[in-house]
C-alpha cells in the first residue's frame, strides 16, 4: 500500500505511519535567495573607497597574486588598499609595503574628477619608491571616445 495510509490493528483503532519524505523545496528556495544575494554583493566588495572611475575601451588583465590597490578619491586623499594615508605620508607608506622579487604590482584607481597633476604626483611617488608595475583601473566602455 501507499505510505501515510492508516493501518488497522487488531482492536480496530487506526494508527498513522510516519511519513519518510523530505520536502526540499524550501531548502532550494533559501539557497537560491542566498545565491542572488552573494551575486549582487560580490562586485561591491572589491574596493571600499568610493571612486567614480573613468571609461576606457582597454581589455581587462588578470589580477596578480601580489597586488596592492592604491585609490585616490575625489578630494585627492590617497588610500593603500582601504587604509587612508596621512597627507605627506605616501613615501613612508610605500616604503613599508612588503616586497618580494620585483615588488608588488600596483593597481591605481583614481576618481575621474581629479586633476591630472594629482594622479601624476602619486605615480611619481610610486616610481621613486621603485614600484614601476602599475595598472590603471577604469570602467569598461563600449563606445569610442
Amino acid at each position: 500500500m501507499a505510505m501515510g495510509l492508516a493501518t488497522r490493528s487488531r482492536r480496530g483503532s487506526s494508527r498513522r505511519t510516519p511519513m519518510a519524505e523530505i520536502n526540499v523545496t524550501p531548502f532550494v528556495d533559501v539557497m537560491l535567495v542566498l545565491l542572488i544575494i552573494f551575486m549582487v554583493t560580490a562586485p561591491l566588495l572589491t574596493a571600499a573607497v568610493p571612486i567614480d572611475l573613468p571609461d576606457s575601451r582597454a581589455n581587462p588583465i588578470d589580477s596578480p597574486a601580489q597586488a596592492v590597490t592604491i585609490s585616490i578619491d575625489e578630494q585627492g586623499y590617497v588610500y593603500i588598499d582601504d587604509v587612508q594615508v596621512r597627507v605627506g605620508g605616501l613615501p613612508d607608506a610605500l616604503a613599508d609595503l612588503p616586497r618580494t622579487g620585483t615588488g608588488p604590482d600596483i593597481t591605481l584607481r583614481a576618481d575621474r574628477s581629479l586633476d591630472y597633476g594629482r594622479v601624476m604626483a602619486v605615480m611619481g611617488e610610486l616610481n621613486r619608491a621603485g614600484l614601476n608595475r602599475i595598472s590603471l583601473v577604469t570602467i569598461g566602455s563600449s563606445a569610442a571616445p
